[in-house]
């Protein structure tokens, strides 16, 4: 099982998720941030570290973000890592 990234982070990417990730697998895309989903050991530190609510459990994922369960698993592979706290795009 693995958590997911969903819609509230696009445009925003707040990064308080990724200093509270022991193993460090969150990628940072250029408009939203991804997890991976192997590399993920579903602890929910992240969870409630989103200040826009958008880390959810895969299985309680609202079913119009489905889609992002495959695209977090695709993207991470092709973003960086990032384990340290940016400026937000949606403060920028």
């Amino acid at each position: 099982m693995t958590h997911v990234v969903a819609e509230p982070c696009f445009g925003c990417k707040y990064t308080d998720c990724v200093v509270v990730c022991p193993v460090e697998c969150f990628y940072e895309g250029e408009q939203i941030l991804y997890i991976h989903p192997d590399e993920c050991i579903d602890c929910e530190a992240c969870v409630p570290e989103c200040p826009v609510e958008a880390i959810f459990h895969e299985d309680n994922l609202p079913e119009e973000w489905a889609g992002y369960i495959e695209l977090n698993a695709e993207m991470a592979t092709q973003c960086p890592v990032i384990t340290e706290k940016k400026e937000p795009l949606a403060e920028s």
